[in-house]
């Protein structure tokens, strides 16, 4: 039993966690924190609870809500959330839009938006990359998809911030200015998309938001709320975690200049890298799930009914798993990571988020051959659950 304090809001933890999910690794992989929930670390634990059918998701938001006086979402839950049947039946309606095929065919749709932001700021000599590039191009994105406006997108960008920082509710008191936030942005979005749907039911397109109410219409498959819930899902999935993907990949190959250089001379490699920076620095940090019995994981038996937050950018880092795993190596070949999760509940954006990483690195490093960081510690936002940062100043 390890005595390794964890605390995720600690500033040094949200410069660099991987130091920290480390020690837990070696003295304390199944760790019990004194907040009453538990953290896996280790590849092989997290990989055999985001398995187990018996680790389930439903019963999460009841459960912190009464343990940490959080508020329950009062709009109903995602599929994120669901366990089957419902989710199942939910991820079904939507999977159609995101199969590897459907992405494909964005490909030069994402490309032109990346050439059009890179076209704005060249001539400026320096951007705020997070601002200027990593953000419009998945909200771009998945705009078009459902049929969002894109001059919205500068509506609910604050909204959809809010909502993230408040996936941390657990580590906040209950009526934190972030926890209040968080539901007041879903509760905006939810009043957004209402007045959406309305227009798409009298005029109906060619979009997923369409789709989505027709399915709705056809009869028991959608209810109002799963429509609202699922909106709210895919606009906030579909952008803030590719942000993070495209931030943290690029300050990856920044500090890493001989990386940099080896994609910069062989550019067919940027599937692989891509990868890698996934596994390297993930956008996602953890999950969570609780035992719908008790769970015996290693030694330890974690008792029905608790919460266990298993750990997927230590699992990432696991040495058993992957060898030199704090080496960034975009020809890494044995690189079965887990930043998209596993399960039923895999990432159904992940092939989108593929295209947008791949397209927007490549394109960036080709056009910027001078790209270089413009400060040597960019700020992270705080958070145990998204691995982001706030600001990414560059100069070329």
């Amino acid at each position: 039993m390890g005595d390794v304090t964890f605390n995720p809001m600690a500033p040094e933890f949200v410069a660099d966690p991987y130091p920290t999910y480390r020690r837990l690794r070696t003295e304390d992989p199944v760790h019990h924190n004194p907040l009453g929930f538990w953290v896996l670390t280790r590849y092989e634990d997290v990989m055999a609870t985001l398995r187990d059918p018996r680790a389930v998701k439903e019963p999460i938001a009841a459960f912190v809500a009464a343990r940490f006086g959080a508020p329950v979402p009062s709009l109903g839950l995602s599929m994120l959330d669901r366990d089957p049947p419902d989710h199942t039946r939910l991820r079904g309606l939507v999977s159609k839009a995101f199969t590897p095929k459907m992405i494909e065919r964005l490909r030069p749709d994402v490309q032109a938006i990346v050439d059009g932001l890179l076209d704005r700021v060249e001539g400026a000599g320096s951007m705020d990359l997070i601002e200027e590039f990593a953000y419009p191009i998945p909200v771009t994105v998945i705009c078009r998809m459902m049929g969002v406006p894109a001059a919205d997108h500068e509506r609910f960008k604050g909204w959809g911030l809010d909502i993230a920082r408040g996936l941390d509710a657990i580590m906040l008191p209950p009526d934190s200015e972030v926890a209040r936030r968080s539901v007041a942005g879903r509760h905006a979005l939810a009043d957004y998309f209402r007045e959406l749907i309305a227009e798409r039911r009298s005029t109906p397109r060619a979009d997923l938001l369409s789709d989505l109410i027709a399915a709705e219409d056809a009869g028991d498959r959608l209810s109002e709320q799963e429509l609202l819930a699922t909106c709210i899902l895919l606009l906030i999935a579909g952008h803030e975690t590719t942000v993070n993907l495209i931030g943290n990949g690029t300050l990856a190959l920044l500090r890493h200049p001989d990386q940099l250089r080896l994609l910069r001379e062989r550019p067919g490699l940027i599937v692989g890298a891509v990868e890698e920076l996934l596994r390297f620095d993930g956008p996602v940090q953890r999950t969570a799930r609780i035992p719908s019995e008790d769970l015996t994981i290693g030694d330890r038996t974690i008792p029905k009914g608790e919460l266990v937050m298993p750990f997927i950018g230590a699992a990432d880092r696991d040495p058993a798993q992957f060898s030199d795993p704090d080496r960034l190596d975009i020809t890494r070949t044995e690189n079965r990571h887990v930043a998209f999760g596993l399960g039923i509940h895999f990432c159904l954006g992940a092939p989108l988020a593929r295209v947008e990483g791949q397209i927007a690195i490549d394109t960036l490093l080709r056009r910027m051959p001078r790209l270089a960081l413009a400060t040597e510690r960019p700020p992270f936002r705080p958070s145990l659950t998204l691995r982001g940062l706030a600001a990414l100043p560059v100069s070329f």
